[in-house]
């Protein structure tokens, strides 16, 4: 089975990529890695952990999005909700809270979720974030917890994945056939230009 490392990246868009480094470089504190590209376009990561990122392309004429509260339903297309990001210490947490709040940013009280303890703002593209700490001696990763009052039959299955729910894979591929095509920033980490190939 495929064992997961992590969130690699995380990837947003923004029509300011100086004022989005700003908040997530400069007031967050999240390391800015690397920075891709052209006329146009740009597309730089920033360190939430040693496994993790968050990207954002710069596209012009993006504007921030209007702010909804996390969590609140909505209806028709929809697909992101908010993003939580770990911190180490219940310290760090008021840390945030105070910092995002010197800068003129709109945060939250700290919300007690049972195993986490959270905050919650927006970035200044609108995007809402969440910053968690565990609760001590509560570790749903260890020991998971099905707290819903009505759970589906699914979810009653556990935490562990089901075997033969998807159809199994027939044919691997062969190291021969394992091409990884040029895409955009191969030019600047390898000299490859981008080339057309399937997605």
């Amino acid at each position: 089975m495929v064992k997961f490392n992590g969130v690699n990246h995380l990837a947003m868009a923004t029509g300011d990529m100086d004022k989005t480094i700003r908040f997530w470089r400069d007031l967050l504190g999240m390391r800015l890695v690397a920075g891709l590209g052209q006329p146009g376009y740009r597309h730089y990561f920033l360190q939430i952990s040693d496994t993790d990122l968050i990207a954002f392309f710069e596209w012009p004429g993006v504007e921030p999005v209007q702010k909804k509260e996390h969590g609140r339903p909505v209806k028709g297309p929809f697909v992101f909700d908010h993003v939580s990001f770990g911190v180490e210490t219940e310290d760090d947490l008021w840390q945030l809270k105070d910092k995002l709040a010197a800068a003129g940013f709109s945060v939250s009280d700290v919300i007690d979720h049972g195993f986490i303890h959270s905050i919650y703002a927006h970035d200044p593209n609108g995007i809402p974030i969440e910053f968690s700490h565990n609760v001590e001696g509560i570790s749903i990763r260890k020991e998971p917890q099905m707290r819903d009052a009505v759970p589906s039959p699914v979810t009653m299955e556990g935490a562990e994945p089901k075997a033969g729910v998807w159809p199994a894979v027939l044919r691997l591929t062969p190291e021969s056939e394992r091409i990884a095509y040029p895409g955009a920033g191969s030019e600047l980490f390898h000299g490859k230009k981008e080339t057309g190939r399937k997605v």
